[in-house]
């Protein structure tokens, strides 16, 4: 069936068959209606034959309440059911609070402040920031492996978010002093910046995460120091590394693997070269 008509005898068949099946006389006689429940007790029966006024007080006061165990499913699917909802609705309400910039006028809040100086002060983000220039002088050719390659992403990556962070939080400044137009889109960086989210222009630049805006602005800063740590002797794989803390952990595993089957068969990558 498309779009709720029969169009062949293929479907004909089909439904007739469904229809055969489902739509008896059994229904008439407090038929089970909610499948695969034996054993976990509960019941949907189909009423008795009564009046029009009598389905509807049965479907308002008797109606069994409803349960994913009725569809075959687990108790846990309302559970997920239940919080992605409640997390929608305060999404909600946290979106209709009041906001700054009454009139549509440039202002800064207490929170945006809080932010800057975070960025710009206690975290300073734009000092962080990794001359890959400067790093590639210090390898070359022979000394370059795939551990080298995967850091060198992170890196290159790690900076580009560091640009975009900065470069937006820098226009929204110019706004403030009335260099700039206000615009949606820094409107829309001020929302998040007040409610703690990250802003979708920043989100295409960076990792996967669920953290807050701050907890993940300092996340970023965490990244950074370990590739700060690693650039003082790139040549060296530093002791230890935090997998969590890569864009791409998957680059630096790919890289573990190939350094591995160079040090098992070495005649091999001899006989490449």
């Amino acid at each position: 069936m498309y779009g709720g008509h029969i169009v062949d005898d293929v479907d004909r068949r089909f439904c007739k068959t469904f229809l055969a099946n489902l739509m008896n006389d059994s229904l008439l006689d407090e038929a089970e209606l909610y499948p695969f429940i034996e054993g976990k007790g509960i019941s949907f029966k189909a009423p008795q034959p009564m009046t029009h006024e009598g389905y509807v007080k049965y479907i308002v006061e008797d109606m069994p309440k409803e349960t994913p165990l009725g569809y075959g499913l687990h108790p846990n699917a309302e559970i997920d059911y239940r919080t992605t909802q409640c997390e929608e609705l305060f999404n909600i309400l946290v979106d209709l609070q009041p906001k700054g910039g009454a009139g549509g006028s440039a202002t800064e809040d207490t929170k945006i402040r809080e932010y800057q100086d975070l960025v710009n002060n206690t975290l300073s983000l734009d000092s962080l920031r990794i001359n890959i220039e400067d790093l590639n002088g210090k390898m070359d050719d022979t000394t370059k492996g795939p551990y080298q390659n995967a850091f060198l992403q992170e890196c290159e990556k790690l900076n580009v978010l560091i640009d975009g962070i900065l470069a937006s939080l820098r226009d929204l400044e110019l706004a403030y002093k009335g260099e700039l137009t206000m615009n949606e889109q820094m409107e829309a960086l001020e929302d998040c910046i007040r409610l703690d989210r990250r802003p979708p222009q920043w989100v295409k630049l960076s990792f996967a995460s669920e953290r807050g805006l701050t907890s993940w602005t300092e996340n970023i800063k965490a990244r950074m120091d370990q590739m700060n740590l690693w650039k003082e002797d790139p040549v060296k794989l530093p002791k230890v590394v935090f997998i969590n803390r890569l864009i791409n952990p998957n680059s630096f595993l790919t890289a573990i693997k190939q350094v591995f089957c160079r040090e098992s068969n070495p005649q091999q990558e001899l006989n490449k070269t």
